[in-house]
């Protein structure tokens, strides 16, 4: 495969990723959030699992030998992060949770040098301070009173957990992952997080609603390009390009989620631009190359 034909696959994939954030909207309009997240990933796995079954590859000799690290990836970076994303967005707006997610390689950046003892670029320390400021200025929504009534800004809150869940998932995923194909630890860590999502939803005694055709047809459409193939896209992309050169597209999920919620209907407040362009801007300039001669802040 061409680079330029990977180059599209990682777009894509981050085009089906701020599209979730719209997307969530309609589904929880008829669904609850433990039910949306273990339906999601659920659908997600057995597709997964029918497509690595028609490849003719085997489950079974992994999931004996790595089911633990399985489980615990699939419980932060699957079940954690979903909770928290679908509560999030139902006191949240699309834009808001995108922009604050946009933050996420710096953060995962950051728990790398604790947990792992990566040492972060002075670049990275420089630009931390604007990428959190424009989450400021997204959660705030221009009033410095509302952070202090914290009901007003629950769901920002619930959505900077998840972020911080989904750095957690890509450090255990470069340090305790098993060594084997993408496609199989994908479809893993997607099936034993669709377990626990799935157990949690049934414990918790809320009722199953099935969604409506409105959110029925969201709901399809997270499934299958926001969960089954951006997956494999991100992947791909990490395979070919690398995980340093792959994070950067990251910055691209803000601006489609946007987008999309534009073309939905709901267009972005002055102060979500405004801090949006301090959030890409604080990521870019870490994850900018260093120079000719240097290797990428992102490598």
């Amino acid at each position: 495969m061409k680079t330029n034909s990977v180059y599209l696959l990682v777009v894509v994939s981050t085009l089906f990723w701020g599209a979730n954030f719209a997307l969530a909207g309609p589904i929880l309009h008829d669904m609850a959030p433990l039910w949306a997240a273990a339906m999601r990933f659920t659908l997600g796995a057995l597709i997964m699992i029918a497509f690595v079954s028609w490849r003719g590859e085997n489950l079974i000799a992994p999931i004996r030998r790595h089911a633990g690290v399985y489980l615990l990836i699939g419980a932060i970076g699957i079940g954690g992060f979903n909770l928290l994303f679908f509560f999030a967005l139902q006191t949240t707006s699309a834009g808001n949770a995108a922009l604050i997610m946009a933050t996420n390689p710096l953060m995962t950046t950051l728990l790398a040098a604790v947990v792992l003892g990566e040492r972060p670029s002075g670049r990275l320390l420089l630009s931390l301070p604007l990428a959190l400021s424009g989450v400021f200025v997204v959660v705030s929504g221009g009033d410095l009173t509302r952070v202090t009534h914290l009901h007003d800004v629950r769901g920002d809150l619930l959505m900077l957990g998840a972020n911080i869940a989904w750095a957690f998932y890509n450090v255990l995923s470069r340090s305790i992952m098993p060594k084997l194909p993408a496609l199989t630890n994908t479809t893993l860590v997607m099936s034993a997080g669709a377990l626990l999502l799935l157990t949690a939803a049934v414990g918790s005694g809320e009722p199953l609603s099935l969604p409506g055709w409105h959110a029925g047809i969201a709901m399809a459409l997270m499934v299958v390009g926001g969960t089954v193939l951006a997956y494999l896209f991100w992947n791909t992309g990490i395979a070919r390009l690398g995980a340093g050169r792959t994070a950067l597209f990251l910055n691209l999920v803000p601006v489609f989620a946007m987008l999309v919620a534009a073309i939905m209907g709901t267009m972005p407040t002055a102060v979500q631009i405004i801090g949006g362009l301090m959030v890409i801007g604080g990521v870019s300039l870490a994850m900018l190359p260093r120079g000719r001669n240097g290797k990428s802040a992102a490598a």
